[in-house]
């Protein structure tokens, strides 16, 4: 467990964050800065290794749940056993699949909403009752929505997807906030399925091709999802964290 023993007074202290997709990537990142704001952090994921390791990072006190979350029973049963908190993150979701539209199956289209957005959806369904006045609820979605390669079909359209599903939650819920973080590209496991050579390779294309010159650790991105925590003005955005990536 991170040491913690210094008294905190971050504008988080007091609160309870639970990160669904908290124990790599950005889901991690987010744990961890929150938990750098004073917040009790819950992280959930499919993997109980990968949780156990996470919480290593974590301070103490700090927990976590293996949940299916493509399984709507799992996630009900989840924020029954929570209850109360305040603020929930959905960082959620599996490598990604970048093919023509040739190259797909029907069927493995379908599957790739399941984790992304059906699991999103049951989550703000299910959490939504337990969350604190003045809390919120902060989505994940991506710049591909605005700016599509080639073979990004279904990458482009889950993230059109999370934004209008932001947008129409910021309405049905209010006043709780519910706002979504629009990544670019990003160092993290979600690149996995390429050889370590290819994907030093594409991070630093990408990062000689955008205006920031960089391509973004998970921690770049976690500042985000922190922000809109914070703001208590700001519903139904989308912040797009993507180092100018759909500028050029």
């Amino acid at each position: 467990m991170k040491d913690q023993t210094a008294e905190h007074k971050g504008f988080l202290t007091g609160k309870k964050v639970v990160v669904l997709g908290g124990s790599a990537g950005i889901g991690l990142a987010t744990a961890i800065a929150a938990s750098d704001e004073g917040a009790e952090i819950i992280i959930v994921s499919s993997n109980q290794q990968r949780i156990d390791k996470a919480l290593e990072q974590l301070p103490e006190g700090s927990n976590g749940f293996a949940v299916n979350l493509t399984d709507e029973q799992q996630i009900q049963q989840l924020f029954t056993k929570i209850g109360a908190f305040d603020h929930l993150v959905y960082t959620a979701g599996e490598n990604l699949v970048i093919k023509t539209l040739d190259e797909l199956t029907i069927a493995e289209a379908k599957g790739f909403f399941d984790l992304r957005y059906w699991g999103a959806l049951t989550a703000v369904k299910y959490g939504t009752p337990h969350i604190n006045k003045g809390g919120s609820i902060v989505l994940t979605g991506g710049a591909a929505s605005v700016r599509p390669g080639k073979g990004w079909s279904l990458g482009a359209s889950i993230c059109a997807g999370m934004e209008g599903f932001t947008r129409a939650m910021a309405i049905e819920l209010a006043p709780l906030r519910v706002n979504m973080v629009a990544p670019g590209i990003v160092k993290t496991d979600l690149w996995s399925d390429m050889s370590e050579a290819d994907r030093n390779g594409m991070y630093e294309h990408v990062g000689n091709n955008l205006p920031v010159k960089f391509a973004a650790e998970a921690a770049d991105i976690a500042h985000t999802y922190i922000y809109l925590m914070r703001q208590q003005y700001s519903t139904g955005q989308v912040i797009i964290a993507d180092g100018g990536y759909v500028l050029v």
